[in-house]
């Protein structure tokens, strides 16, 4: 007697396929000529029980592509499943395929109706920052990060270059000190100088970024830092 076609049980729904899959548990991985895997099909159909088993009791990579390069969030076709993926199973929403798009983006083009409550879903997780890699972040410390690999951001912008080893910057208002505590402090004119770069509109932009490494390496030199240091540190003539 042939074996069912899993695909097929998939599609619908069918109570047989998940003893199917207990006696065969390499079928849960099995993808067509195509790519195309139970993951998607559940996904596509709206099988939300089926596709928390595949990956939780079977081990299914959620991230498991089709020869497009897309993962199952590409054909959601209900608000339902594409939380189920996002939420409960963990699948990065900034996957891009052969085509260099994201499953926002694919499913924005089919339109109307369910599509754009699935859209609006995506928009706000990658507002928020959520997922695996859900959308880019304007933090100073990404920006300094992707410097590193010499990328350019999506605004257009290029990343400064790193900062010097061992060397890291937390930017923010300083309280104001009591009197007694700023004899030997921070030099009173480098702490506006931190103040107004945290307050700046145009901080994490190109700019802001400028301004900031130029902070770091008057600190790392001692320039417009007041107090005693080990060896002698002469100000830069302004």
């Amino acid at each position: 007697m042939a074996e069912p076609n899993p695909f097929h049980l998939a599609a619908s729904n069918s109570p047989a396929l998940l003893p199917l899959l207990y006696s065969n548990p390499h079928l849960a991985s099995q993808q067509d000529a195509h790519g195309y895997s139970l993951l998607h099909a559940a996904a596509s159909y709206n099988h939300l029980p089926l596709l928390r088993a595949l990956v939780r009791d079977f081990g299914v990579n959620v991230n498991l592509l089709d020869e497009d390069g897309e993962t199952a969030l590409f054909v959601v076709e209900t608000v339902g499943a594409a939380r189920c993926l996002v939420e409960e199973l963990g699948v990065d929403i900034s996957v891009v395929n052969g085509e260099g798009v994201r499953a926002v983006q694919r499913i924005e083009e089919e339109g109307e109706g369910e599509w754009r409550a699935i859209v609006a879903f995506l928009r706000e997780v990658e507002g928020s920052g959520a997922g695996a890699g859900a959308g880019s972040s304007d933090s100073g410390a990404d920006i300094v990060a992707e410097g590193r690999n010499g990328s350019e951001r999506e605004d257009g912008i290029h990343p400064p270059p790193p900062l010097p080893p061992n060397v890291s910057v937390n930017v923010g208002v300083m309280e104001q000190a009591p009197p007694e505590a700023e004899a030997g402090g921070v030099d009173e004119g480098f702490r506006r100088r931190i103040e107004e770069l945290a307050s700046r509109e145009d901080f994490h932009g190109e700019e802001g970024q400028r301004a900031l490494r130029s902070l770091v390496e008057d600190a790392v030199r001692g320039v417009g830092v007041g107090g005693e240091s080990d060896r002698e540190v002469k100000r830069r003539v302004e």
